[in-house]
């Protein structure tokens, strides 16, 4: 069980912002494809500026996007990473995975809202299908808007579950409630950051993702010392 879960800094807009989050070892780099985002990267960097980038963690955020369509991104990106944001289905994965290159790695987000049930069968429904086209999972608040809402479903929701895969955690996660992770079972892969980290969409507040990092780093020193 990894014990320091990794970060994603997601909504990605500015070079020297990303090269400042490569120099602090940020684990994953989130690039928004989906135009209606205030964060859609093509609106400020162009396919060769990313694949310029050197980093294992690239990450592709797409919305009910064509399938030609990401893998040709991916492809002109050197993308390392595919999450899929909508409602895309296992039969759309299934296609994904088969047109994809076999490194690039896909992450499934679920949508969690406020009706307790709706998300009891959401996890469910993607618990129970064939999951072999997934390498990752990623819990997020679910908005009209696909993301970006600054806002914290309610994590103990997971504890229902058995997650099969590695999980990425996202919605609102901040200074303010990182402790809570300890009520979780099942510790994230990673965390998402996003929105509750800039200073307006698309330009980060270095600084403050400096501070929550070095959160994380000390917790992680605090485990260590107990086991």
């Amino acid at each position: 069980m990894n014990l320091h879960p990794h970060l994603k800094v997601c909504g990605l807009t500015k070079t020297e912002q990303i090269q400042e989050l490569i120099g602090m070892k940020a684990d994953f780099l989130g690039f928004i494809f989906y135009e209606k985002s205030p964060r859609y990267v093509l609106n400020h960097l162009g396919l060769q500026d990313i694949a310029n980038i050197e980093h294992s963690g690239k990450t592709g955020v797409f919305v009910n996007e064509e399938i030609d369509q990401i893998v040709e991104i991916a492809e002109k990106a050197h993308l390392n990473y595919i999450q899929l944001h909508g409602d895309e289905n296992q039969d759309f994965t299934i296609e994904l995975r088969k047109k994809l290159s076999p490194e690039i790695k896909i992450i499934k987000v679920i949508r969690i809202g406020h009706d307790a049930a709706e998300n009891r069968n959401k996890i469910q429904q993607i618990i129970n299908s064939p999951l072999s086209t997934l390498n990752y999972l990623l819990f997020d608040t679910d908005s009209k808007a696909f993301g970006g809402t600054g806002k914290q479903f309610d994590w103990i929701v997971l504890n229902a579950f058995k997650i099969p895969l590695p999980y990425f955690l996202s919605g609102g996660i901040s200074e303010e409630n990182i402790e809570n992770i300890k009520f979780l079972h099942q510790k994230p892969f990673a965390l998402d950051i996003n929105s509750k980290f800039e200073i307006e969409p698309g330009n980060k507040d270095i600084d403050r993702i400096k501070r929550f990092q070095s959160i994380l780093h000390k917790k992680e020193s605090q485990r260590d010392e107990l086991l």
